[in-house]
């Protein structure tokens, strides 16, 4: 069973249609307890940083949260993602969940289109179990304004905009972080959700 973490900042029904098809059974919610029995557990994320961090501060969500994605595979998508960091410099500075060494910030090419929207190639960097089966030529879709600084021992795969935006990123262990939309990025996306769902078996 795949937890999808249910906060009030997530594009929840659109990873759950996308696990329904590829038969990966799951379930929305903001019941710790399903979170802890859980086999993984995916965050999802739209919007900004600090009311994101807030509303899983005041839900109760954020321990659990640190204490289970230690134990179980982990999944951050786009705002998800970001919140695995240390902190995030979004209209003020504020903590994050700590997996991840690094911080958020804007992305600072100031003569590119941001937010930055659209299809990119991605760059293999380290190897991953959710890059299982992909080839040299596999493009996903990211709709973000702000991008992770993290260490390259950190950084699964990358899209170039400018300069390297870190796309899939992961502690090695059990925690992944994807900054594109796995569940808007047709079969490649699709193909890396598989991954992941099948972590835990």
């Amino acid at each position: 069973m795949v937890a999808i973490i249910d906060y009030g900042a997530g594009n929840i029904f659109s990873v759950k249609n996308a696990l329904d098809r590829l038969g990966a059974e799951s379930l929305l919610t903001s019941d710790k307890k399903d979170i802890e029995s859980a086999d993984s557990i995916i965050l999802p994320g739209v919007g900004a940083f600090p009311a994101a961090m807030k509303m899983l501060e005041e839900s109760g969500l954020k321990d659990v949260i640190i204490t289970q994605a230690k134990r179980k595979p982990f999944l951050g998508i786009c705002l998800g993602m970001q919140l695995l960091f240390e902190k995030s410099f979004e209209f003020e500075e504020y903590d994050g969940l700590g997996l991840l060494k690094g911080y958020v910030d804007m992305i600072p090419e100031k003569e590119l289109v941001i937010p930055h929207m659209g299809w990119n190639k991605l760059e293999y960097l380290n190897a991953s179990p959710l890059l299982d089966g992909l080839g040299e030529d596999e493009y996903v879709y990211f709709v973000h304004s702000y991008k992770a600084f993290c260490p390259d021992s950190e950084i699964c795969a990358y899209s170039e905009y400018g300069s390297r935006v870190p796309a899939l990123v992961s502690d090695g262990k059990t925690v992944f972080g994807c900054q594109f939309h796995p569940e808007k990025s047709g079969e490649t996306g699709l193909k890396i959700l598989k991954n992941f769902a099948a972590l835990a078996k």
